[in-house]
């Protein structure tokens, strides 16, 4: 179980950092995708989400999940997974996290000013 959670919290990580990329490569090179509003939106909220817990001093809630279901298993983890799990999980203070999430929101808001989203 703690495997499927940490795929859907890959999942997660990969949409934002998506997000980030494709909005402004996608406002110079005229794709229109860029501009659905309910996809921004999504996209909003779920950094916004992030950087709240962040700044909450809280854990995101799937790394919580998955390190309580991780903790029951006494099976070593498999490659695949412990390599994931090394690129998503870094051991930094979370005022780190923090400080790193909100700057993200930051420029995540910027984007919606820059490549406003169109109207339905």
């Amino acid at each position: 179980m703690a495997e499927l959670v940490l795929a859907a919290h890959l999942v997660v990580i990969l949409f934002n950092v998506f997000g980030l990329v494709a909005v402004p490569v996608g406002a110079a090179c005229g794709w229109r995708f860029v501009r659905i509003r309910w996809w921004r939106v999504l996209h909003l909220l779920s950094l916004a989400a992030v950087a709240v817990q962040a700044v909450a001093g809280r854990a995101c809630i799937l790394t919580l999940w998955q390190s309580e279901l991780a903790g029951a298993a006494t099976r070593p983890l498999p490659l695949i997974v412990g390599w994931v799990n090394w690129l998503v999980y870094w051991k930094l203070p979370l005022w780190v996290f923090a400080l790193f999430y909100v700057a993200v929101f930051g420029y995540t808001l910027g984007l919606f000013w820059l490549v406003p989203p169109r109207r339905s």
